[in-house]
């Protein structure tokens, strides 16, 4: 990266009102996602959108961005009513998002990546014409000493970010929208994307900033927007706010360290898992659990934390971790997956479409994927063996008989994470369950029949550790929790915990 950009180089103050957010309201089905939604965004400001998981943040951005259209109100851009019913027309009235979810494209160049998205004129006349405008556009991320002929796969993904940021400035945008555009960076990345940010709003554009890193916010943005079930609760500027101030904003309640706490009577059992040092470069450092049999345990950070990276590096599944990982007392290498499998441990992905369910498999096929030698003998199916099998599936995953045979596509999302889940249990072997995110995306119903699995998975004598996001959920299910936040664990927690404390150590760290 270039070494002359200044992450805290001064940038203009807001100016007069650019966008307005009237009332905005959006329902899916019988949930009230946002309710009545109001805020207002000046040109060249940075402003904060922020709340807990499930506050409405996403939603917003969706109606800001032309994703989805608000059941009511109404969105103002320089004083005139719009309405954005898709993200190309919002795009052609200045609206840009950069998503959590990067849409470069590794394989292409530089300026192949910054010409996507444009519409406005032919791929060939750009080509000819763009290089100068392209080198701007770079210029203004802290990136003028990229070769706009270099193949994006060769720069790191912080620089990809900032080539994201590029070209959502070269599309003429009043307002980029950037949902937790740090997540997944290093602190030295991070540091240059601020510094784009700083450097973009001195042109009168202006940006809203989702992020769950409390610190960032209020240090880079001049004001913030706080949601909480659905609806604004106050917008502040960053001068009249503290880490904790923010948090009550966020969650209603007073940020307090709880008594001593008692040890809860589960998890009594043999130690099951024990893992010490376990480190992936660039993303953990130095993490260690003890879990035992019986135990239900939550690793709770936001995106990036490194949360998901020490379950999948637990799993074997990323060849660069080291660590000390025993089951049952017996050592198991890292980096090794079919060791892990024969150890005990079954992991359940974050993401079941890509890494977990075969969608247009029947169901039956799913939830028996990973039985087929005990259903099968010489490689032919054993049919009563098979239906026995899958009746007990069926069954411990609390899901209807008739939908066996139904392509898994065709169950709800709750379904398919209930038979995701379900076939990870189903292996009599199994001691130690990981989670990555389990109820991400499921519904209230979906969520509580998977948490009715875990624990009594739990009663069975199956250790499971999870991640998630969701204050709730590690609230109600977990019997400890372990915050993290840039790979590193922030505390371990045990019987009754503030909400509070969770949020501050998982969004900010260790407390000073």
């Amino acid at each position: 990266m270039q070494q002359g950009v200044n992450p805290a180089a001064p940038f203009a103050r807001p100016g007069e009102e650019l966008v307005r957010a009237e009332g905005l309201t959006k329902s899916f089905g019988s949930t009230r996602a946002v309710r009545r939604a109001s805020f207002s965004i000046a040109r060249g400001e940075i402003h904060a959108l922020c709340g807990h998981n499930g506050a409405g943040k996403s939603t917003v951005v969706k109606m800001l961005s032309g994703q989805e259209t608000p059941d009511s109100g109404a969105i103002r851009i320089g004083g005139e009513v719009l309405d954005l019913r898709s993200r190309q027309v919002a795009q052609g009235n200045g609206i840009a998002l950069v998503d959590q979810e990067l849409s470069v494209v590794p394989s292409l160049t530089v300026a192949e990546n910054l010409m996507l998205g444009d519409v406005r004129t032919r791929w060939i006349t750009r080509r000819r014409a763009a290089g100068k405008r392209f080198r701007t556009l770079l210029d203004s991320v802290g990136l003028g000493h990229v070769d706009l002929d270099r193949p994006l796969s060769d720069l790191s993904i912080g620089e990809r970010q900032l080539i994201e940021i590029a070209r959502a400035l070269g599309q003429d945008a009043r307002l980029v929208i950037l949902d937790e555009p740090t997540a997944t960076l290093s602190d030295v990345e991070s540091d240059y994307v601020y510094a784009a940010v700083r450097t973009v709003v001195t042109t009168g554009c202006a940006i809203l900033f989702v992020s769950h890193r409390l610190g960032e916010v209020l240090d880079l943005c001049d004001n913030v927007t706080v949601m909480r079930d659905g609806e604004v609760v106050a917008t502040t500027p960053v001068a009249d706010l503290t880490i904790d101030s923010l948090i009550v904003q966020m969650l209603g309640e007073l940020p307090h360290r709880p008594d001593k706490r008692t040890k809860d009577d589960t998890g009594d059992g043999a130690e099951a898992l024990a893992v010490s040092g376990l480190s992936v470069p660039g993303r953990v450092d130095d993490f260690g659990i003890v879990l035992r049999a019986g135990q239900v345990c939550a690793v709770a950070g936001q995106l990036g934390s490194g949360a998901s990276d020490v379950l999948r590096a637990i799993a074997g599944l990323v060849p660069s971790a080291t660590a000390g990982i025993t089951v049952d007392g017996v050592a198991v290498g890292p980096g090794r997956p079919r060791a892990a499998i024969r150890a005990g441990i079954a992991f359940v992905s974050n993401d079941r479409k890509s890494e977990g369910l075969f969608l247009d498999k029947p169901t039956s096929w799913n939830l028996l994927a990973t039985r087929l030698p005990h259903v099968t003998r010489l490689g032919v199916v054993n049919r009563r063996v098979w239906s026995a099998t899958l009746a007990r599936l069926v069954e411990l995953c609390g899901l209807e008989a008739a939908r066996a045979d139904h392509a898994v596509r065709s169950l709800s999302g709750g379904n398919q994470q209930k038979v995701f889940v379900g076939r990870g249990l189903g292996r009599d072997d199994v001691r130690v369950l990981l989670l990555d995110d389990p109820t991400r995306g499921v519904d209230i119903g979906g969520r509580a029949a998977i948490h009715a699995l875990l624990r009594a998975a739990a009663d069975r004598g199956v250790a499971v550790l999870f991640t998630s996001t969701d204050l709730e959920e590690l609230l109600d299910l977990a019997d400890v929790v372990v915050t993290m936040h840039k790979g590193v664990a922030v505390q371990r927690h045990e019987g009754t915990t503030a909400g509070a404390v969770l949020v501050r150590e998982m969004t900010h760290g260790a407390a000073s």
